[in-house]
């Protein structure tokens, strides 16, 4: 079967490889690289004719026909996150442990006490959390209609889960929400929270983190959808999640999620205030048993933005049928 990479699938440079390594198979990347190893043309001064694109956060070229926007705004510099993530010191795992557990506290008293929430097959995901092989990483994946789903929905998770940060998920946060400032930044950062641009395509450090936390077995939780779904449409599937899935050096056990009723806890309209005594139903759905398909793409040797756009679609496939069960299970609840 020939495989035909879909318009948006193409490659741009990976920031993980160091400059110089020519075995990557990216044709984009091969194609900046010889341009970049030609000597320059000589041109004619000309004026300014716009503003200079702001600052990225990387230095990478960016080919505006990759579908990657080279000038995505990054209000605060965010560089300086991603080492400390990479390789967390022991102060950083005092404050995680303290934000974590305040925050996880806080996310079990809304979700379960001020709330009518049920969660369906919840030992599943226990299970998966607390006893699967330690090498073995855990991507969890979910709709996003609330800013309170991360980290409310972990509240239904037993104490020694929701409030260690050795055990709790790694995520992914929009820069430009959360990580505005200093403050705001190290509260998140402390959180366990990954910075990622949208907007910036699935080759940034934000996704390249997400792999390296995936190979040393961590858990991480994905919206695939890419923001909040306020109108609650069956949006497109952002590949990121298929690429961390694919390059993760241990195949994943991946484990779909579904909600319902997060935003009548905390309504997407201003002034964003907490609710009581809402109706939310959370289900957790059956592992998706990807492991031979995986195994077969990469025996295929099938190209990675191929790869990622077939894994990506499967757990859309899987995100129809729970929604629809989890449609069901609400509706029929007093």
């Amino acid at each position: 079967m020939q495989y035909v990479p879909a318009p948006e699938a193409r490659p741009v440079p990976d920031e993980r490889y160091a400059a110089g390594q020519t075995d990557r198979k990216d044709t984009a990347t091969q194609t900046v690289q010889s341009s970049l190893s030609r000597p320059p043309k000589i041109l004619p001064p000309s004026p300014p004719t716009s503003t200079p694109a702001p600052v990225s956060m990387s230095d990478r070229i960016v080919d505006p026909s990759l579908g990657v926007s080279p000038s995505v705004a990054i209000p605060f510099n965010i560089d300086w996150i991603f080492p400390r993530l990479r390789n967390p010191s022991s102060f950083w795992y005092w404050a995680s442990q303290f934000v974590v557990a305040a925050v996880g506290i806080f996310s079990k008293i809304v979700l379960m006490f001020l709330n009518k929430t049920r969660v369906y097959n919840k030992e599943r995901l226990v299970n998966l959390i607390s006893k699967r092989p330690k090498d073995i990483p855990l991507v969890t994946v979910s709709n996003h209609y609330s800013c309170f789903d991360d980290p409310g929905l972990w509240g239904c998770l037993p104490m020694s889960i929701v409030c260690s940060t050795y055990n709790i998920r790694w995520s992914m946060a929009a820069h430009d929400i959360c990580f505005t400032n200093k403050r705001h930044s190290l509260f998140f950062m402390f959180g366990k929270c990954i910075p990622v641009v949208r907007g910036n395509g699935v080759y940034q450090e934000a996704i390249n983190l997400c792999i390296e936390k995936a190979a040393q077995g961590h858990w991480i939780h994905v919206f695939p959808e890419g923001k909040v779904n306020m109108e609650k449409e069956e949006l497109r599937l952002k590949w990121g999640v298929g690429r961390i899935i694919y390059e993760s050096p241990k195949i994943p056990i991946i484990l779909p999620l579904w909600h319902i009723g997060m935003d009548d806890m905390l309504p997407n309209v201003e002034p964003y205030v907490l609710q009581r005594g809402k109706k939310i139903t959370v289900n957790v759905g059956q592992p998706l048993d990807l492991n031979d398909y995986i195994l077969d793409l990469k025996k295929r040797q099938v190209p990675e933005p191929t790869a990622r756009k077939l894994i990506t679609d499967k757990i859309q496939e899987a995100f129809r049928f729970l929604r629809a069960e989890t449609e069901k299970l609400h509706s029929e609840r007093e």
